[in-house]
C-alpha cells in the first residue's frame, strides 16, 4: 500500500502538469509560440540554473559505489540498443538515433525518482547518484551527438572545432561544468546567488512538463518544426516508440537486476534500489533536446508518455517482488 501511494504521488505532478500544457495548448491560452518559447526557456535558463545547483553541491565520488555499476550497464545497453534500432531499422540519421537511445535509457530520476525513492527505499541518496550520473556523463554524450549530427556541411576542422567549443556553446553542459567546477574546488557560493539559482532551477520542471502538454496539441505550436511531423507516418509510428519503451522500461530494469544480483551480488536493498531507478519512465528531457536540436520530437513525446503509463505497472512489480517483505 505504502509502495502505491508512492507511485501515485510521484505520478500525480506528471499527469497534472502535463495535462494543464495541453488544455493551454488546446485553447490556445497561451499563444501560438507557447511552446518553443517555453521550450527554449527551460533549455537555456531554468535547466542550467537547476543543473548548477545540484552539481556545485554534490560529490561526484559518489559515481564508485558498485550499484552505480548495475545501473550504468543497464543504462548503457539500452541506449546502444535504442540507437542501433533507431540506425538499422527505423532509417533514423545520427541525431535523430541519439534520441531514440536517450528515450530508451535516460530516466524520470527528478521529479518522479526521487518521492518514489523516499517512499519505497527510505531515502533518495541513491536517486542522487543517478541524477548526477545522466547529467555529468550521459547528457554530455548524447548532447555531443546531436551537436555532431545536426551540423550542415562543413569541413572535418569545422566538425572538430564544433565539438572543442560545445560546451561553451551549451548551456546545459556548461552549466554542469561549472557545477563541477564549484565543487571540486569546495567554495560556498554568496547565499544570494544559490537561492537565485534555486528559484530559477525550480522552474524547469514544472515548465518542462506544461511544454510537453502543449506538445500534445499539435496545430499552430507545430507547424514549420519537425515535431509537426513529415507526413510519412515514420515520426509517431506504434512499433518505434513500442521498442523505445520496451527497451525503458523491461529491458532496462531486468538488465540492471542481472547485473546488481547474479553477477556483483549486491545487498536486497541495493538490488531494490537499482531496478526501480531502471524501471522509472523516459525523462521529458528527451522531448526537450529533441525539440531545441530542430529533430522530429514525436518519438521522445511518445515515449515519455507511453513509458510514465507502462512504468506505474513495472515500478509496483519491482516494489513487490524485491522489497523487503520478500
Amino acid at each position: 500500500m505504502a509502495a502505491m501511494h508512492a507511485l501515485l504521488s510521484g505520478f500525480a505532478p506528471i499527469w497534472i502538469l502535463t495535462g494543464i500544457g495541453y488544455a493551454a495548448g488546446r485553447s490556445g491560452l497561451l499563444g501560438e509560440h507557447a511552446e518553443p518559447v517555453l521550450g527554449r526557456f527551460v533549455f537555456h535558463v531554468a535547466m542550467p540554473a537547476a543543473l548548477f545547483t545540484m552539481v556545485s553541491g554534490s560529490r561526484p565520488a559518489a559515481f564508485a559505489h558498485p550499484a552505480m555499476v548495475a545501473f550504468a550497464a543497464g543504462t548503457a545497453l539500452v541506449s546502444v540498443l535504442g540507437y542501433a534500432a533507431g540506425r538499422r531499422f527505423f532509417g533514423r540519421k545520427r541525431a535523430e538515433a541519439a534520441v531514440s537511445g536517450m528515450a530508451s535509457g535516460y530516466v524520470n530520476s527528478a521529479n518522479l525518482g526521487i518521492p518514489v525513492a523516499v517512499h519505497v527505499l527510505g531515502d533518495a541518496s541513491f536517486v542522487a547518484q543517478v541524477i548526477l550520473f545522466q547529467v555529468l556523463l550521459v547528457s554530455p554524450v548524447v548532447l555531443t551527438l546531436l551537436d555532431s549530427g545536426t551540423q550542415r556541411g562543413g569541413s572535418a576542422a569545422d566538425g572538430l572545432r564544433r565539438m572543442l567549443t560545445m560546451p561553451v556553446r551549451n548551456p546545459v553542459i556548461m552549466a554542469s561544468l561549472l557545477g563541477v567546477a564549484v565543487s571540486a574546488a569546495g567554495w560556498r557560493l554568496p547565499t544570494a546567488v544559490t537561492h537565485a539559482c534555486d528559484v530559477l532551477g525550480a522552474a524547469a520542471v514544472p515548465t518542462a512538463l506544461v511544454t510537453l502538454g502543449l506538445s500534445l496539441c499539435g496545430g499552430p505550436a507545430g507547424r514549420g518544426h519537425p515535431s509537426a511531423g513529415d507526413g510519412t507516418g515514420r515520426v509517431t509510428g506504434r512499433t518505434e516508440v513500442g521498442v523505445a519503451v520496451a527497451l525503458k522500461t523491461l529491458v532496462q530494469p531486468l538488465a540492471a537486476f542481472l547485473v546488481a544480483g547474479p553477477l556483483l551480488r549486491l545487498p536486497g536493498h541495493q538490488v531494490l534500489a537499482v531496478v526501480l531507478c531502471s524501471a522509472l519512465p523516459t525523462a521529458q528531457n528527451a522531448y526537450l533536446y529533441a525539440r531545441e536540436y530542430g529533430l522530429d520530437t514525436g518519438l521522445a513525446r511518445n515515449s515519455v508518455v507511453a513509458s510514465t503509463v507502462v512504468s506505474m505497472g513495472t515500478l509496483s512489480f519491482a516494489a513487490w517482488a524485491l522489497g523487503p517483505s520478500r
